[in-house]
C-alpha cells in the first residue's frame, strides 16, 4: 500500500459523522464531521461536552512518544510498539513517525486494521494457526512486496497447521521461535531442545522462514531483576546457538525481540551485551502502554522509576465524570462506571474537582467501587464535593481504557480539543 493511500484513509477518519456511536461529545455537534468539530477547537469544559468523557492530554501524548523514541535510539533498539494497547491507526502512524520500525499486534483482526491504514511492518506476538487468516496474510504478502510480517511459532503442531494453510503461497511467512518465560508461564516453547525441534520443523516447510527468536519477559514467574535478566540471557543465547547451527542462513537480518512495558530496561541491558551474529540483528522492543502511560499499574512498574536519569513517562488519560448524587457526608456517586473506566487492574483514582471553572485537588475523595454506570466515592469529613461538580479520574491499564471509547478527544492543558483519536476494537 502506498503512503498516499494510507494518508488518504487516515484523512477519511475526519469525514466520519458525529452521532450516537461516540460518547461524551457535544449534542449540538451531531451531524458535523469529526474534522469540522476538530476545526471548531471547542473547550472540553465549556463548549458542550457531556460526562462521562475520556480525554487524552495532547502535551503528555507528545512527550511520551518522543521519550520512547529517544530511549530506543539511545540503546540501539528497534521499536515495534504493541498496537493492541490503543488500536488507534492515528497513534500507530505517530509512533512510526517517532521512529518505530513497525507495529506489534496480537490477533488477525488487529492486523487487518493496521493494514487498512497502511502499516507496512507487523510483528504478530502470537502463533497464528487460523487457516483463513493465514491465507489472507499470504495474499497480502503476494500483493505487496513491501509488506513485512513476522509471527511467533511455539510448537511443531503449529508449524504443521501453518504449512497446510500456506501450501502454494508465493512468499514464505517469516517466523520467530517463541521461548517461554518459564514453567507455568503463558505461551512459548518450554526448553531449548524443544525450540530446536520447532526450528527443524520450520526448516522443512518451504512456506515458512525462520528469522529469529522472541518472547515476553513480563511472564517470568515471580519476576525480579535477576530472574528477568536470566531469562533474557537464555533468549539471546538461543539466538546465538541457532546462528552457530546455521539456522538463519539466507536471511538478511536476525530478529531478537522482547520487551513489554515493565522490564524494557532489562531488555536494553541484556540486548546490549549480545554477541555479534553472522548477520545483522534487529533488536526489537515491543512496549505499548507507554503511549498514554497510566495512573496505576504502569506508574508502579515503569522502568523509568528504576532509571530516573532516562526520563519519565507522563499519564495522559483523564476520565471526566460528574457528581450525580451526594446522599451523605461520607458518600457520593459520579456518572462513570465499568462501561467507561478500566477496572481490571486497579480502580480509578479521584484526582481533581472542577466547579465554576476552577480546578483543585480531590482532597478527601476516593473511588471505592464501580457499578456499570456509577462510580462509588467515599468522602472524608469536610471534603468539598457537591452534586454537579466534575471529578477528573486517573485510570490504570491503558489497554482497557482505550477499548471503552471509540472517539477520544485530544485536549491541550487549557481544555482546547485539538484532535480526536478513533479506535478500532
Amino acid at each position: 500500500m502506498g503512503a498516499d493511500t494510507a494518508a488518504a484513509r487516515l484523512t477519511a477518519l475526519a469525514a466520519d459523522c458525529v452521532d450516537h456511536r461516540f460518547k461524551g461529545l457535544p449534542p449540538d455537534a451531531r451531524g458535523l464531521t469529526v474534522g469540522e468539530l476538530t476545526a471548531q477547537r471547542r473547550n472540553l469544559f465549556t463548549d458542550g461536552f457531556t460526562t462521562p468523557v475520556l480525554a487524552l492530554s495532547a502535551e503528555r501524548l507528545t512527550h511520551n512518544l518522543a521519550l520512547m523514541e529517544s530511549y530506543a535510539a539511545r540503546h540501539g533498539l528497534a521499536f515495534a510498539p504493541h498496537g493492541k494497547t490503543s488500536m488507534a491507526p492515528q497513534l500507530f502512524h505517530r509512533q512510526i513517525e517517532h521512529g518505530a520500525w513497525g507495529i506489534t499486534l496480537a490477533v488477525p483482526h488487529q492486523v487487518w486494521v493496521a493494514r487498512e491504514f497502511g502499516v507496512q511492518r507487523v510483528f504478530l506476538a502470537n502463533e497464528l494457526v487460523d487457516a483463513a487468516a493465514l491465507r489472507r496474510i499470504a495474499a497480502e504478502l503476494a500483493a505487496d512486496p513491501d509488506f513485512r510480517f513476522v509471527c511467533y511459532v511455539d510448537s511443531v503442531r503449529g508449524v504443521e497447521l501453518m504449512a497446510a494453510a500456506l501450501h502454494g503461497s508465493a512468499r514464505p511467512v517469516d517466523v520467530v521461535v517463541e521461548l517461554a518465560a518459564g514453567e507455568g508461564a503463558r505461551t512459548g516453547v518450554r526448553t531449548e531442545a524443544q525450540c530446536a525441534a520447532v526450528a527443524d520443523a520450520v526448516a522443512a516447510t518451504p512456506t515458512l522462514r525462520l528469522v529469529g527468536v522472541a518472547g515476553y519477559e513480563g511472564e517470568v514467574p515471580e519476576a525480579d531483576p535477576a530472574r528477568v535478566h536470566a531469562w533474557l540471557g537464555r533468549l539471546t543465547a538461543l539466538a546465538v546457538d541457532f546462528d552457530k547451527a546455521g539456522r538463519f542462513a539466507g536471511v538478511e537480518e536476525v530478529v531478537v525481540s522482547a520487551g513489554g512495558s515493565a522490564w524494557f530496561d532489562a531488555v536494553a541491558d541484556v540486548f546490549a551485551e549480545m554477541p555479534e551474529l553472522s548477520r545483522p540483528v534487529l533488536k526489537l522492543l515491543r512496549s505499548g502502554a507507554y503511549v498514554s502511560h497510566d495512573d496505576g499499574h504502569y506508574r508502579r512498574l515503569t522502568p523509568f522509576a528504576r532509571v530516573p536519569e532516562e526520563g519519565a513517562l507522563h499519564p495522559a488519560f483523564r476520565l471526566w465524570s460528574q457528581v450525580v448524587s451526594r446522599p451523605s457526608p461520607e458518600q457520593a456517586f459520579v456518572n462513570a462506571g465499568k462501561r467507561d473506566a478500566a477496572y481490571d487492574l486497579d480502580l480509578p483514582e479521584a484526582q481533581v474537582v472542577r466547579r465554576d471553572g476552577r480546578e483543585r485537588p480531590a482532597e478527601g475523595v476516593a473511588v471505592t467501587g464501580l457499578s456499570d454506570q456509577h462510580g462509588w466515592l467515599t468522602t472524608s469529613a469536610g471534603a468539598d464535593l457537591e452534586v454537579g461538580d466534575w471529578v477528573g479520574l486517573g485510570l490504570s491499564h491503558p489497554c482497557t481504557s482505550f477499548d471503552k471509547w471509540q472517539l477520544i478527544p485530544v485536549v491541550e492543558a487549557d481544555g482546547t480539543v485539538v484532535d480526536y483519536v478513533r479506535t478500532f476494537f
